[in-house]
């Protein structure tokens, strides 16, 4: 299968009860560029206007953050991008237990081994029993796949029940969730099983391609876990990760990633809700 030119527009933003005097603020919506995907075109709009200050996150991303110092009501958001995605990586044989579990590979990825702010340490019955499963899996490629059908097992995917703050033990209670659920519940089990794992965040095209044709997108989360190389799944789906994603942001979890972030001097705010259009060229 082909990659694909897709052209984003990403809007958010928030509307606040009360005028604001002054907001800090970080966007994480331009795509990564480089290992096969790379990045056109990207420009952010604000309103009000704002001066950008670009730089790079801790784990890759590229950010834009910016503060508004004008009195306001709402602020907007529009990230539009142009970005070649490339075709599923070919099948590779990936790795052994025996490097996995090396000491020094344990000890380069400690940070993603451990449990963060939305990945929990899975010590009840039912998730320790899947990790033991895991564990005695040929090779950690197995152990991912069998993590990844005991999440879609488990979790329904139902929007509006969980929240951008429910955790992957929450999630795992509570049996419904979306991407971001999928993915942190998959990582809690990959990480118990000592296999490095990492949140991603991007966009989602349709399975089909659609040339010339404008779709609505979605903010999206998917999981790469280390197999003498990252190799990227997407529990939300049971699907190959390749030319309908898009990535933007690599971290720990949801925590590390949040499209749109940040403080406000004021009264309550709510937000304007998200809209992602994507059209492939």
């Amino acid at each position: 299968m082909a990659g694909r030119r897709l052209h984003i527009t990403h809007r958010t933003g928030y509307r606040y009860a009360e005028a604001v005097e002054a907001s800090f603020n970080e966007v994480r919506m331009t795509p990564l560029s480089g290992e096969r995907q790379f990045l056109l075109h990207h420009s952010l709009s604000i309103v009000p206007m704002a001066t950008i200050q670009p730089y790079r996150d801790y784990w890759g991303a590229y950010v834009e953050a910016f503060d508004v110092h004008v009195p306001h009501n709402l602020m907007e958001v529009v990230a539009v991008s142009t970005v070649d995605t490339p075709p599923a990586p070919e099948p590779w044989a990936g790795t052994t237990w025996q490097t996995i579990l090396d000491a020094s590979l344990q000890d380069r990825l400690a940070e993603l081994l451990s449990p963060s702010e939305f990945v929990d340490d899975p010590t009840d019955d039912s998730r320790a029993a899947i990790v033991d499963d895991m564990r005695q899996s040929p090779d950690p490629g197995s152990a991912a796949r069998l993590a990844v059908a005991a999440v879609r097992d488990r979790i329904s995917y139902t929007p509006g029940v969980t929240t951008v703050s429910t955790t992957s033990a929450q999630a795992w209670e509570s049996r419904h969730g979306v991407c971001q659920d999928f993915s942190h519940a998959t990582l809690a089990l990959l990480r118990a099983a000592r296999i490095p794992a990492r949140y991603v965040s991007g966009y989602l095209h349709s399975e089909e391609p659609m040339p010339g044709q404008s779709a609505i997108g979605e903010s999206h989360a998917w999981v790469e876990y280390w197999d003498d190389g990252w190799r990227a799944i997407d529990p939300t789906n049971d699907r190959a990760v390749g030319s309908a994603h898009v990535i933007v942001a690599r971290g720990r979890d949801y925590a590390d990633v949040p499209p749109l972030k940040g403080i406000f001097a004021g009264g309550q705010s709510e937000g304007l809700g998200v809209s992602v259009e994507i059209t492939q060229l």
